[in-house]
């Protein structure tokens, strides 16, 4: 009878198949990143050499990235736009209704909240992201791992878990770096593009520039990392076809992760500042 079922009903059967293959793919990924955080102290400790490459890798680049400055510069430099962007948008629609002034409060608001933070897990899913699950995922196909194993060096810890312990290591000064260019791309087009007085600009921004949202951003931003890391490792750890499989791993790894990036910003804006936003302007 249940063959016949399955025989009568093939539509039934594919969703039922579709969706215990998606059970088994999330238990699969979650085992993975279970043994890869279990991993971390080891890796921090036995492989300190090859985390420490990892972090001048991720940080400066290698190869052809290395010449313009790796992820840095890029992450530096999306930043930078994306803070200048929000300076001329802020400026134009302010200005609609006779508060331009309002300039800075907008630049310390949206930069720290929404665009630094988001713009940066962009970036490392572009760069430090992709190239880990292209890294991994080209040892995969090439045996490489397996090659590992038969020497007895456990690849989760030399492979996976440095990669997230380097990502951890560098997100810090390269957020850093995030945020003092859309701050200064933000203040550079209002002052000196749209001519609006710095002390103007200055008292606003200093005015509504809270300090605690800093550090949430911070923690924001390590967050944002940490979730990229692990996808991209664990698409790449788990690639299979060859070149073409690799180049799929890629794609899959970065949608992941940038579904991961604004999910995540949307999960810590809710939890630390209330669907109000934990603001009010009067007067």
């Amino acid at each position: 009878m249940a063959l016949a079922a399955a025989g009568r009903f093939p539509l039934a059967r594919r969703r039922l198949s579709g969706a215990s293959r998606s059970a088994d793919r999330l238990g699969e990924q979650a085992i993975f990143y279970g043994r890869a955080l279990g991993s971390v102290p080891r890796a921090a400790v036995r492989y300190k050499r090859e985390t420490l490459r990892l972090v001048a890798e991720i940080s400066m680049g290698s190869g052809a990235l290395a010449v313009i400055g790796g992820t840095v510069v890029i992450v530096g430099f999306l930043t930078l736009f994306a803070g200048g962007t929000i300076a001329v948008q802020g400026f134009s629609s302010l200005g609609n209704i006779g508060v331009e002034a309002l300039t800075g409060f907008f630049a310390a608001f949206i930069n720290v909240r929404i665009a630094a933070p988001v713009i940066a897990g962009i970036g490392l899913a572009a760069t430090i992201g992709a190239g880990s699950t292209a890294q991994l995922g080209a040892m995969r196909v090439s045996e490489e791992i397996d090659a590992l194993e038969s020497m007895a060096i456990p690849s989760i810890p030399y492979l996976v878990s440095t990669r997230v312990l380097a990502g951890m290591v560098a997100i810090v000064p390269l957020y850093s770096l995030a945020v003092i260019a859309s701050f200064m791309a933000s203040r550079f087009a209002t002052v000196i593009i749209y001519g609006q007085s710095p002390g103007v600009y200055d008292h606003y921004f200093d005015t509504f520039l809270i300090p605690t949202d800093i550090l949430w951003s911070f923690a924001q931003a390590i967050v944002m990392a940490f979730a990229v890391m692990l996808i991209h490792t664990y698409y790449g750890y788990t690639a299979s076809g060859g070149p073409v499989g690799v180049g799929v791993a890629v794609g899959n790894a970065v949608r992941a992760s940038l579904i991961a990036v604004v999910t995540v910003t949307l999960l810590i804006s809710l939890a630390i500042y209330g669907s109000s936003g934990n603001f009010n302007l009067s007067g």
